[in-house]
């Protein structure tokens, strides 16, 4: 009784669990957000055991070979007719004892290339970290002006409703024409049309964003910007000298650029001394096979490099370093592209939002409020309730839109700089 009891608890408790966590609402501001995304996000995570593997590369290059053991015993005498005999009378065996010593210091060149190569990880993982935050801040931002927009057209949709129950009652009353109750019925369905799209463009940010911080699919979530931080510090601020140094000085793909030409320079190093042929010592003892009798030996083997001087994979080190150089000249001229375009971006969006008057907004939502009144009282006509309703919409949209260019514009500056100027 008690075990049937003790499960009807536990499943209790975790169906309330399970449907407390479908219907409470997570609040996340962008500071939060990155906080779930550092610990749940799986590319990171995936990153991160690329960085440990490669770290055990650097133990395996430290290891020295393993001595190797050979042993060979008589298997049949037919004189005596027996098995593996090793009396002296009447077996025989041989053993031998060797070492591979490797020469031209290709052990300690093999634990630096492993280093290097750690190295290598490790900025693959922070350049992984760059682009994934700067996705997951963009993502942050589309969602929350996303929702914005949807809030107005809920607004405008309800109001509307409204509007329209006013005029089919003053249709049956014959005060208006029908008409004009179509017409309002055909902004009701283009706004639910609309709607319906922005919603699916939502779900879609909201897809995203919880896949990038580990958050579970049903969790309902209510995006919170943190306007202070905006007005804190603006791209004007900044000398674009200043920020290209930070970028050269923190662009992990850069530092990627120059760790693979370090790279090749060891590999080229490495390869040049596997053209020296390493020494094999041995020590062996045979019983009778031998002369004399209980014959104890100092061996020795070495290559000779007569054909084989390893010149592939020379070559292909040298290769290597051009590419290198290559590829860092590369990055550096796209270092300074993407620094350039994002920082005149960024004024440039700025720029759009200071000249409009902050003022505008708000007497724009001010004159709304009361033109569904005036409407109603025939103060205006629907033509021009309907021209002011969307001049509404489609001011509220724009000026989401232009925020939403200058925080993602901000976040690209955070990105092409490497750094965190806009917190």
């Amino acid at each position: 009784m008690r075990r049937i009891y003790f499960l009807f608890l536990s499943f209790w408790v975790l169906a309330t669990q399970a449907s407390f966590a479908q219907t409470d609402t997570l609040k996340l501001n962008l500071k939060q957000a990155e906080q779930f995304f550092l610990t749940r996000n799986y590319d990171l995570i995936a990153a991160g055991y690329d960085v440990e593997r490669a770290r055990a590369d650097v133990i395996t290059a430290k290891l020295f070979d393993n001595p190797e053991l050979q042993y060979e015993n008589l298997f049949y005498n037919h004189e005596t007719k027996k098995f593996l005999q090793t009396s002296y009378q009447y077996g025989q065996y041989a053993a031998s004892l060797s070492q591979l010593v490797k020469l031209a210091g290709k052990r300690n060149k093999n634990i630096k290339l492993a280093q290097t190569g750690t190295k290598l990880a490790e900025l693959e993982y922070f350049d992984l970290l760059r682009s994934l935050k700067f996705e997951l801040g963009s993502t942050f931002y589309k969602s929350y002006f996303s929702a914005s927009s949807v809030a107005v057209y809920q607004e405008q949709i309800r109001s509307t409703e409204q509007l329209l129950k006013a005029y089919e009652l003053q249709l049956k009353m014959g005060n208006v024409a029908n008409k004009d109750v179509i017409r309002i019925k055909s902004l009701l369905i283009g706004l639910k049309a609309e709607l319906a799209g922005l919603l699916n463009e939502l779900e879609d940010n909201y897809k995203d964003l919880k896949l990038l911080c580990g958050i579970n699919t049903v969790t309902p979530l209510a995006l919170v910007l943190n306007t202070e931080a905006i007005e804190h510090l603006t791209a004007e601020q900044l000398p674009y000298s200043q920020l290209l140094d930070s970028a050269r000085l923190n662009r992990n793909d850069l530092k990627l650029a120059k760790t693979n030409l370090e790279y090749n320079e060891v590999n080229l190093k490495l390869q040049k001394a596997m053209a020296v042929p390493d020494v094999e010592i041995s020590l062996s003892y045979d019983l009778k096979g031998n002369y004399p009798e209980k014959y104890t030996g100092l061996g020795l083997k070495i290559p000779i490099p007569l054909f084989n001087r390893n010149q592939g994979e020379i070559k292909k080190a040298k290769i290597g370093i051009d590419a290198a150089n290559a590829n860092i000249q590369k990055q550096e001229l796209q270092l300074e592209n993407d620094v350039f375009n994002a920082y005149r971006t960024a004024i440039r969006n700025e720029k759009l939002l200071k000249d409009i008057d902050p003022a505008f907004s708000s007497d724009f939502n001010k004159l709304i409020s009361g033109l569904i009144k005036n409407f109603k009282e025939r103060n205006i006509s629907l033509i021009e309730f309907l021209d002011l309703y969307d001049a509404y919409k489609a001011n509220t949209l724009q000026l989401n839109k232009l925020q939403l260019e200058q925080m993602n514009s901000r976040a690209e500056l955070n990105y092409v700089t490497g750094t965190n100027i806009f917190k």
